[in-house]
């Protein structure tokens, strides 16, 4: 049944996929550009890396793109990883980069690729510093989609600016202790994730400069700037458009 879901949803973003217009903002070393492709996928370009963030749907979304040199896949679940595509851009000198649950599941190939990056460490592998923020469940009847340990959020320190990108969670102690954020991408969905309202708190809890609801389908997230008020700039795409 999981997997048979995860058809679906993939299938479904295939049918209604465009490409998204870019957001950019400047570090000590020049723009960094930050694509939205779909739900919880992004493509960062910066410094002359290209870096995929849970490259899903089909490999065409990403022609318009080189090849990545770092790809960041933050768990299992199949909005999130398709194995498929990942065999599909990556290149000859791409390095992966996922938590160990995930890891242990890739085939040969992409295994040798791979840095393994377990809640709470940090990489300097992939040409810039990495760190990994856990992400899970918090409330007890949602647990079971996202246990403790199995899954990572990111955050990319580029040229001075600290990009958040949350994964799947809810609004967790590593979460609300994060410092100095610049840019955060945060998930918003019930009942797999959190609502707005959690969101919204998690927000005034670490306060991040710019915030992006991402992994949103179906959410009120205008519901979600109003609720987020001045503790962060609440910037509001389409990513299913």
């Amino acid at each position: 049944m999981k997997h048979l879901f995860s058809f679906i949803f993939v299938v479904i973003l295939c049918a209604f996929h465009n490409i998204h217009a870019a957001e950019e903002f400047k570090t000590s070393k020049g723009k960094v550009v930050i694509t939205p492709i779909n739900h919880a996928t992004m493509v960062v370009e910066w410094d002359g890396k290209t870096i995929y963030v849970d490259p899903v749907g089909i490999a065409d979304w990403y022609k318009a793109f080189p090849n990545p040199d770092v790809i960041l896949l933050t768990h299992i679940h199949g909005d999130h990883y398709k194995e498929a595509v990942l065999k599909a851009v990556v290149g000859p000198k791409t390095k992966l980069v996922a938590p160990p649950a995930l890891a242990g599941v890739l085939g040969a190939d992409l295994k040798s690729k791979t840095i393994v990056v377990a809640n709470g460490a940090q990489t300097e592998k992939v040409g810039f510093n990495l760190e990994s923020v856990a992400s899970y469940n918090t409330t007890p009847p949602r647990k079971r989609f996202h246990p403790k340990g199995q899954g990572n959020g990111y955050v990319l320190n580029l040229g001075g600016k600290r990009i958040y990108i949350s994964g799947d969670t809810e609004g967790t102690p590593e979460m609300q202790a994060l410092k100095n954020i610049d840019i955060a991408f945060l998930c918003m969905n019930l009942p797999y994730t959190m609502d707005v309202a959690a969101a919204a708190e998690a927000v005034k809890a670490f306060k991040p400069k710019v915030v992006y609801p991402y992994h949103s389908r179906g959410q009120d997230t205008a519901k979600f700037k109003t609720l987020v008020g001045q503790a962060a700039e609440v910037r509001l795409r389409d990513w299913y458009k």
